[in-house]
């Protein structure tokens, strides 16, 4: 008896029904009013959403839709198709790919609010992580849909992700920007004729939207307002909304799953839909206290941020209005420049020059005492030069005949030689040494011996064994 009495109701709604009673809300009147409108940091409630239009349309079960991205184009849903076109998107980076496959339900409410934005009710200034700097964006938190720990990101990532979602043939020709145009395909055998996003775009488009609702709808309603909060219930919209699916992407001359009575008897017109009463529509997107608690917690996680980084704005500035003290100069140099430096070096000079007439080691400080200048320093300012120590040996006392490194000969050099003396006179058996070592590592980077060739010593070839590799090339071979 209930269920017969249910059924009555519906019926007596059905046949008393008056589509100009359907009140569309006046701020959603006009189509550049369409996008949500909320301040920063206030919370998208259900009813912003239509929540349960959403639920409705990603629970339903029925297969009717061939899904071109899925091997052997199955059958699916439309939740599955949905969710399949935003994973397949070139645009949909891998930490979303990796969560979506991870957590099915963040995919779902990933899908939820890109479906909104695909219709235009969520526009692209909107964010939804609360850590967000840019004053271009405004941040909403949306406890209905972010009951996992994903991240929805920003609503221009997702118009790009929701832009890119084409089917395979659609990147080499542009795809339909019409209804007519999908009809046609559909008509010619292919299904589906275009993406479920990009049908959804074109239904959304302004311009196709008066030929849209001459075509399916009674006035005043239109395709977009199955997203308003209207009083037509979610049920009865979401029916539609999957009938449109299917009328465009499988064609309207194969029997459409989501029709009823009054559809069926008018083929090209969408099913009823029922209206609500004030106290029926109040019953539905109704917010969960969870939801509302969750919902001021992150916006009160918003406000901390947002007065945060306004503190730090306001001591970078002052900090640019007064900087800090500069550190103190350091102190003055005892190194001369100009006249004095020619000065010190002259008298560098005539010290060594002196030290090297007499009878005792080049260079030692004990030989004999400096000759006195024959012109005096030249003198700049006030301060005295300071006295310079005159070049010294070797005085590290090591073995003269004992082999050195390569390394130990060029220290020895560095110590003892004089850069400023003439390099005429005869070296010692290190200096022919490394001379020596300088060019057998000289000849093993070229690869051969050093020309002009060295002389022949005796007992030695004087080309040397030609099938024998030598210098680079013989590490090389070793490498093979």
């Amino acid at each position: 008896m209930a269920s017969s009495s249910s059924a009555d109701r519906y019926a007596a709604n059905i046949q008393g029904w008056n589509i100009q009673q359907v009140n569309t809300p006046p701020q959603y009147l006009g189509r550049k009013t369409l996008p949500i409108k909320r301040a920063d940091a206030e919370p998208l409630t259900r009813e912003d959403l239509q929540y349960d239009l959403l639920y409705y349309i990603f629970t339903d079960t029925t297969k009717a839709f061939v899904d071109h991205l899925a091997p052997t184009n199955p059958y699916v849903n439309f939740c599955d198709l949905y969710v399949n076109a935003l994973y397949n998107s070139p645009k949909c980076s891998k930490v979303l790919k990796d969560k979506m496959v991870e957590t099915p339900a963040f995919a779902i409410e990933f899908a939820k609010i890109a479906l909104l934005t695909n219709v235009g009710r969520i526009n692209t200034t909107m964010a939804f992580f609360p850590e967000m700097k840019t004053a271009l964006r405004s941040y909403h938190p949306v406890p209905s849909l972010q009951k996992t720990d994903g991240n929805l990101q920003d609503a221009p990532r997702i118009k790009n992700c929701l832009k890119a979602a084409l089917l395979p043939f659609e990147f080499k020709t542009p795809p339909p920007s019409s209804p007519a145009e999908i009809l046609e395909k559909a008509r010619a055998g292919i299904i589906p004729p275009t993406s479920v996003v990009n049908l959804i775009f074109v239904l959304s488009n302004s311009n196709h939207a008066m030929s849209v609702a001459q075509k399916h709808f009674d006035p005043p309603v239109e395709f977009l307002d199955l997203f308003l909060p209207i009083n037509l219930s979610s049920s009865s919209r979401a029916r539609v909304f999957l009938w449109m699916m299917f009328h465009y992407l499988s064609g309207p001359d194969r029997p459409n799953p989501f029709d009823d009575e009054y559809s069926r008897a008018n083929p090209g017109r969408v099913p009823r839909m029922r209206p609500l009463t004030r106290e029926e529509q109040a019953q539905e997107n109704v917010d969960p206290p969870d939801e509302v608690e969750w919902g001021k917690r992150m916006s009160a996680l918003r406000s901390k941020f947002l007065r945060e980084l306004v503190d730090e704005m306001e001591m970078e500035k002052r900090r640019k209005k007064n900087p800090p003290p500069l550190p103190p100069p350091p102190a003055p140099s005892t190194s001369y420049s100009g006249e004095s430096d020619a000065a010190v070096l002259r008298q560098v000079r005539a010290q060594r020059y002196a030290a090297s007439e007499g009878p005792g080691s080049r260079g030692s400080s004990h030989s004999h005492e400096s000759r006195p200048l024959a012109h005096p320093p030249f003198e700049s300012g006030p301060r005295p030069l300071r006295q310079l120590e005159e070049f010294r040996g070797d005085t590290s006392g090591e073995d003269p005949n004992e082999d050195r490194s390569m390394l130990q000969q060029a220290w020895h050099v560095i110590n003892s030689s004089d850069p400023l003396e003439d390099s005429d006179k005869e070296e010692d058996e290190h200096v022919r040494v490394e001379y020596s070592r300088r060019l057998r590592v000289l000849a093993r980077l070229r690869g051969k011996e050093p020309t002009p060739e060295r002389d022949i010593q005796p007992g030695s070839s004087a080309q040397g064994d030609p099938g024998q590799p030598t210098g680079r090339l013989q590490h090389v071979q070793s490498w093979r």
